[in-house]
């Protein structure tokens, strides 16, 4: 980490980058070792933003990484998925060519010089089952990293999110929680969870939680490794002010730390990818669809800086038709702290046997396995005519028991202490449970009949639950008929409530092909890059799968490098 001191500051560099997510930091590595002098600047105490707390995974169709692991795939393929989920699939066309094209050797690109690395994930459907939908091979995972050897800079990465830890700050992946839950099921488990624990109690001996990175964070981890080895500074705690302009180009930035504002002049340009606007109440009123709701699982330090300084200099910012505005997720409320309690149900329980969500009137709104993103958009929908904000989710405490609810953990029994303030209730009855969930009685009732009907035939006749690739990867495939519906029995219940939460902005700053910001007439403001999620989604509010947002982060984070370095394609 670099301090803000007179005699070390930067007064110019060839490349300013705002940011120090997944995006900034593709960014500024792609610029050093495209031979620039790079400075990056971040808000925050610490690197990572967003990404840190994310599952950390690319969708990059086409990838050589899934090839060689045996799973097919082609841009063409990808292209129909696509265009096939837009209403106009001309918009944003060029972006998502280039998108496609050069994704797969970016990748390549970075890890032949760093330590960015992935793996395939194999088997991880797209969200929709569509034509030219893919089961395997355009899903990236970040390779695990041992934040050892970041040695005092580890204390630089934000962690993740409490719930995503155990024994208040060890990692596991998904692979790892059947293994730990199970660890006396076999000799191989148990040694699994041995290991995971001594390297846990070492770990934490140095450090202020286990140097195990996964995910999200071991994205991070790579990143700022790979920057720290070609000794790219980050100066920390440093807010963007303004842009500065001169004689119709972007020539650096006005930048803010402990009550001090300096200037750094910037050759080749300014990279905005500050993370997008999700923590920013008055940016969110303009660019997301009403009602906007409070709650955001973006970083902190989101306020929309990136965003807010192009528009001053005439940027165009995509509107709230752009899709929602915003990706989303339900998440439950729980615990405390800077993440306001919020934990994401990605995938754990939703697509399992023996859950319905249920709005006001008791009713199910939704098929309860679809993507987080879809989720919500159904949450939505249905809040127009019936209340649905928040939703319910609606199982057994055995189902607790065995899959887990929210941050509650698999294997838990005794269920009082997660009872809070009426966001978590548990009764012996249905009527018991539709009076503290505050649903109505009947409905409730009648729709877990409904429901284990299906649960006898496998077949959902009021959503499809079960269905879809998706749907079947997420539920239990040893439950049959249908690995997604099981009978909801005598009790005791439970119930949870959701509420809808972005994880990211869809809406954002136009750029053409090289992330260069565009202007309200279309045309590039000299000087200016955008990625990240100060870039608007390439996918026009669309979620196509897992890593919509990240992919692109990379992808054209080494764009604006390239552009700004004079190149022309990856080398």
């Amino acid at each position: 980490m670099m301090e803000w001191q007179s005699a070390q500051f930067p007064r110019e560099v060839d490349l300013l980058v705002i940011g120090a997510g997944a995006g900034g930091m593709a960014a500024a590595l792609a610029a050093s070792l495209q031979g620039l002098d790079v400075l990056i600047c971040e808000k925050d105490a610490q690197v990572g933003g967003t990404t840190a707390t994310s599952a950390g995974t690319l969708w990059i169709p086409g990838n050589r990484q899934s090839r060689e692991a045996g799973f097919s795939d082609s841009a063409d393929a990808a292209r129909r998925y696509m265009d096939g989920l837009l209403a106009d699939p001309e918009l944003g066309r060029e972006l998502r060519e280039v998108y496609l094209a050069q994704g797969p050797d970016i990748i390549d690109w970075f890890k032949q010089r760093s330590e960015v690395r992935f793996r395939p994930s194999g088997k991880h459907p797209d969200y929709q089952d569509r034509d030219g939908a893919a089961v395997s091979g355009r899903a990236l995972a970040p390779e695990p990293f041992d934040g050892r050897l970041l040695g005092p800079a580890f204390k630089d990465v934000r962690p993740p999110i409490p719930e995503f830890m155990v024994f208040s700050g060890m990692m596991v992946g998904k692979d790892d929680i059947p293994r730990l839950v199970n660890r006396f099921a076999s000799p191989a488990n148990f040694l699994h969870a041995a290991r995971l624990f001594l390297r846990f109690v070492v770990d934490r001996l140095c450090y202020p939680r286990g140097t195990r990175l996964m995910m999200g964070n071991a994205l991070v981890g790579r990143l700022y490794y790979s920057l720290l080895q070609r000794r790219v500074p980050v100066l920390l705690r440093t807010q963007l002010k303004s842009l500065i302009v001169e004689e119709g180009q972007v020539a650096g930035a006005l930048l803010s730390r402990a009550g001090q504002t300096r200037s750094i002049r910037a050759r080749r340009g300014v990279v905005l990818a500050t993370g997008g606007f999700s923590r920013s109440t008055p940016l969110r009123d303009v660019f997301m669809r009403a009602p906007v709701p409070p709650d955001s699982m973006a970083a902190p330090g989101n306020q929309g800086e990136g965003v807010t300084a192009a528009m001053q200099i005439g940027a165009q910012v995509s509107g709230p038709t752009h899709g929602t505005g915003a990706f989303w997720a339900p998440v439950s409320r729980t615990g405390s702290g800077q993440w306001a309690g919020l934990f994401p149900h990605l995938v754990l329980d939703r697509a399992k046997p023996g859950l319905i969500a249920v709005n006001a009137a008791g009713r199910r709104f939704v098929n309860e396995a679809d993507s987080y993103h879809h989720f919500v958009e159904a949450m939505f929908d249905s809040d127009r005519t019936v209340p649905t904000i928040p939703a319910w989710l609606v199982c057994e405490a055995s189902f607790v028991r065995r899959w887990g609810l929210g941050a509650i953990h698999p294997g838990t029994r005794d269920l009082a202490a997660h009872r809070r303030a009426g966001c978590f209730v548990v009764e012996a009855s249905l009527e018991a449970l539709a009076g503290a969930a505050r649903v109505d009685t009947q409905g409730l009732k009648a729709t877990v009949a409904r429901h284990n009907g299906f649960a006898q035939t496998g077949i959902d006749e009021d959503f499809g639950k079960g269905r879809s690739e998706l749907n079947r990867f997420n539920g239990d495939p040893a439950h049959k008929p249908n690995p997604c519906i099981g009978h909801i029995g005598d009790g005791p219940y439970c119930a949870m409530a959701v509420w809808p939460a972005d994880i990211a902005c869809s809406s954002g700053l136009e750029t053409d092909v090289h992330a260069r910001v565009l202007d309200k007439q279309g045309e590039p403001i000299a000087g200016l890059y955008a990625c990240g999620n100060d870039l608007a989604s390439i996918m026009r509010g669309t979620y196509p799968g897992p890593g919509t947002t990240l992919g692109p982060a990379l992808v054209f984070g080494y764009l604006a490098a390239q552009h700004a370095a004079g190149r022309t394609r990856a080398a």
